[in-house]
């Protein structure tokens, strides 16, 4: 990373790059046959990489819909973490559905993508824009309420912020088991993929590498389990870490030859995998 009711069958779902699930931008359907054509769809084209081509099916929906508008930059938005390109086009879709939102829960999941957009430009090194990230979660925080789905996704962000831009590891554990907590609590299991993640990346910092073993093993089996390809070479590389040979071998092999098939994706990856 409960579910928001869209017009037209559209769904805002919450899922997310590395290091950031999407806000609302297609979550896998937790109940195969019930889900919209378009939902199925657009999590098959995001969950490949194809981000703009998941985008073009939302467009339709996104010129009078907050939802889809905000969906939509929010695929887009994952589309430059794990690029490092298409800024014009997130920025362009996040101002559409900043200005669509009509109340506090709209405009917090607006600031919220805002923020995320600004934390991938200072952590690829694109742009300093890390006032502005923190900034336009300090406003999600205000504007959601402590009951919304979005906080879960909200606390994993600000627990990135904490980790990679302000160097806090203790409030980015808080922020993650937070996180964590929720998303477990509502079945969102591609967010847990994230928090199970991120939480074994600081067990790993601290030297406990079986319990960063078993987060990073989690966080594996979860994007198996749900088809997130485009997370795959990620999860495998982060395993590989903390893993004797020769299986951390064959992990890195088998995610330099998913990112080979995926052309690249993504690009931060590259040079942490063997050549072919």
């Amino acid at each position: 990373m409960a579910e928001t009711a869209m017009s037209r069958s559209v769904r805002l779902e919450t899922g997310d790059g590395e290091p950031s699930p999407v806000f609302g931008g297609g979550a896998p359907p937790d109940q195969p046959g019930k889900a919209s054509p378009v939902d199925g769809a657009v999590w098959r084209l995001r969950s490949r990489g194809c981000w703009e081509d998941a985008a073009a099916l939302l467009e339709p929906y996104a010129a009078v819909d907050t939802a889809a508008s905000l969906r939509r930059a929010a695929l887009l938005v994952e589309q430059c973490m794990f690029t490092s390109d298409g800024w014009d086009a997130a920025e362009s879709a996040l101002r559409a559905a900043e200005a669509l939102a009509q109340d506090d829960e709209e405009r917090g999941a607006a600031a919220c993508e805002r923020g995320q957009l600004a934390y991938t430009a200072t952590v690829l090194n694109v742009r300093d824009r890390s006032d502005e990230a923190r900034a336009a979660l300090g406003r999600a925080a205000a504007l959601l309420p402590p009951t919304a789905h979005g906080r879960a996704m909200l606390d994993y962000r600000r627990g990135l912020l904490a980790e990679h831009l302000s160097d806090t590891p203790q409030s980015a554990l808080a922020a993650y088991r937070r996180a964590h907590a929720a998303a477990t609590a509502v079945d969102d299991m591609l967010l847990c993929s994230f928090t199970w993640r991120h939480l074994a990346g600081l067990a790993l910092r601290d030297g406990e590498v079986a319990e960063a073993r078993h987060g990073f093993t989690e966080s594996l089996r979860l994007r198996e389990e749900l088809g997130f390809l485009v997370g795959m070479a990620p999860a495998l590389t982060a395993l590989a870490d903390v893993e004797p040979e020769p299986e951390a071998t064959r992990l890195r092999e088998e995610a330099g030859r998913l990112f080979r098939l995926l052309g690249g994706v993504p690009t931060w990856l590259a040079g942490q995998l063997p050549a072919a």
